[in-house]
């Protein structure tokens, strides 16, 4: 497949001849999406499937050629590093709808940015800081976002899918219309988080809290809630269809009639629970 993907690269920027770099540029842009079809091949994808899923994170060539036609070119400077230009390149694109997949960026500072739409499917964004950012309509798809922040961050309508989220902050977030499938969440947090119309679908929430939130139109569907907090939580038409809630904690929480009945039905604990 590494020959595949070789060509998929070099048939990419054919258009741009042989720019300075550009051996350093398709050197680690391979390596990325290699390792994203092996990651899909253990997925259980098929070769075809995972090379197709692969090929199109890619995003937009032009993006990547914009800040590589800014690079040293003299021998005399330091050497050119893609995996740096890449990085600048996030923190350029205010106001921007562009794609940034299959990139290494872990631990990077795009705090404060406007990134609204952005594409940031198959990047390694562990640890990186997102707080303050505009990350309205963006996409993760099948990200590794393992103890990123995002607090403060506006992520409304955004789609986490297939991301790995485990110990991420989304303290004072706003995730409105945000959709989280398949997600893996344990240990993240949600201080003040505001969820009207969060999805979370077929997502580990395990050892979460969302303590003391208000919750209107949240969806928690098929969803891992072992050991999960909703403590004095308020609940307005919020739905819990084919989510196991029998180790879930609702200690204190005030909730609609309807929740409640949900919730009973499916053997949840709801001692000292007020009805509305």
């Amino acid at each position: 497949m590494e020959k595949e993907l070789k060509k998929f690269l070099d048939d990419t920027f054919k258009p741009y001849g042989n720019f300075p770099a550009r051996v350093d540029v398709e050197q680690e842009l391979l390596a990325n999406l290699l390792e994203k079809y092996h990651d899909l091949k253990q997925q259980g994808k098929s070769d075809k499937e995972a090379y197709r899923l692969t090929v199109d994170s890619f995003g937009d060539v032009s993006e990547i050629m914009a800040e590589v036609r800014h690079a040293p070119s003299n021998q005399g400077e330091e050497k050119f590093s893609i995996h740096k230009t890449l990085k600048e390149t996030f923190k350029l694109a205010k106001q921007s709808h562009s794609k940034f997949s299959s990139t290494e960026l872990k631990q990077s500072d795009l705090s404060d940015t406007k990134l609204a739409e952005a594409d940031f499917s198959f990047t390694s964004l562990s640890e990186s800081n997102f707080n303050g950012s505009d990350l309205t309509n963006a996409t993760f798809r099948a990200a590794e976002l393992r103890g990123a922040t995002f607090t403060g961050a506006n992520v409304a309508n955004a789609t986490f899918a297939g991301s790995d989220l485990q110990a991420a902050c989304f303290d004072k977030a706003n995730l409105t219309g945000t959709q989280f499938k398949a997600a893996a969440l344990k240990g993240a947090s949600f201080k003040d988080a505001i969820l009207d119309s969060t999805g979370f679908s077929h997502c580990d929430l395990s050892d979460v809290a969302f303590d003391n939130l208000s919750l209107n139109g949240t969806n928690f569907s098929g969803t891992s809630l072992k050991n999960t907090s909703f403590k004095n939580t308020a609940f307005n038409d919020v739905t819990f269809h084919h989510s196991d809630v029998k180790h879930t904690v609702f200690e204190g929480a005030t909730m609609d009639k309807v929740t409640y009945a949900l919730l009973k039905g499916a053997k949840a604990t709801l001692d000292n629970v007020t009805i509305q």
